[in-house]
């Protein structure tokens, strides 16, 4: 009961939010319609590129969605209302929690318009039925491990402007991998570090499920990397929660 209390308190602070709501939907479509118009010719002249870059786009949105939850929590640990819920019987991880599962479905709102977009500016999937709810789970499964990981950013930065830097610092990360450009087509030294990082496997395998490339075994490793970034970042939380806040 706990959980719900928080989890509709979360959704209530970002309806209320509206203007980051928008601005975390709006970035990434400019975004795909940057790369998709203005280099798109000069990447892929065969005009398929927004095949390929969509579902890079798709993890770029999720990604700023999540970040907003560091900035959220760090204001609860900062502002004062953590010393209100001392006095009450509320169970560890209880107030985070609502800022995680509200930021899940603000970001699958988000990425649902992003999709939406992407058909309109051309994107063709070839995902039947069971494919699109493959990608779906995939995408469900990446926004809730970088949640609960921006959640322990929050947790331990000493106010929210450092919540967001360090947020920030993060999404760079999909600029590093294969949601742009083949990882190929990177320099030599760069490639190790694009190939082997959380990201590239969660877009290959989207990239796979949604337009029929080849996924092998990256379906794996996107599912191994969220597990273990998941773990880490929940048993993080809780040390953190328990250390800063007081609560059982």
């Amino acid at each position: 009961m706990t959980n719900v209390v928080f989890i509709g308190r979360s959704i209530r602070h970002s309806l209320r939010n509206a203007e980051a709501l928008i601005m975390a939907i709006m970035l990434p479509i400019m975004l795909m319609l940057l790369f998709t118009y203005v280099f798109g010719g000069a990447i892929d002249p065969g005009g398929n590129y927004v095949n390929y870059v969509v579902p890079g786009i798709i993890l770029l949105c999720a990604g700023f969605g999540s970040s907003s939850t560091a900035v959220d929590v760090a204001q609860d640990m900062t502002n004062g209302i953590i010393d209100r819920f001392r006095t009450m019987p509320i169970r560890s991880l209880s107030v985070v929690t609502g800022h995680v599962v509200a930021s899940l479905a603000r970001n699958l709102v988000a990425s649902i318009v992003v999709i939406g977009v992407a058909l309109l500016v051309g994107f063709r999937p070839s995902a039947n039925g069971i494919e699109w709810l493959a990608a779906l789970g995939v995408i469900i499964l990446f926004i809730l491990t970088f949640t609960w990981l921006f959640a322990a950013i929050g947790l331990v930065t000493g106010s929210p402007s450092a919540a967001s830097g360090y947020g920030f610092a993060l999404l760079f990360l999909p600029y590093l991998s294969s949601a742009f450009v083949p990882t190929s087509t990177m320099p030599n030294w760069l490639q190790g570090f694009a190939n082997h990082q959380p990201i590239t496997p969660v877009i290959e395998t989207i990239r796979g499920l949604l337009t029929g490339t080849p996924i092998q075994h990256q379906g794996w490793w996107a599912i191994g990397w969220c597990a273990v970034i998941l773990i880490f970042s929940i048993s993080w939380c809780f040390i953190a929660f328990r250390r800063n806040a007081g609560l059982r």
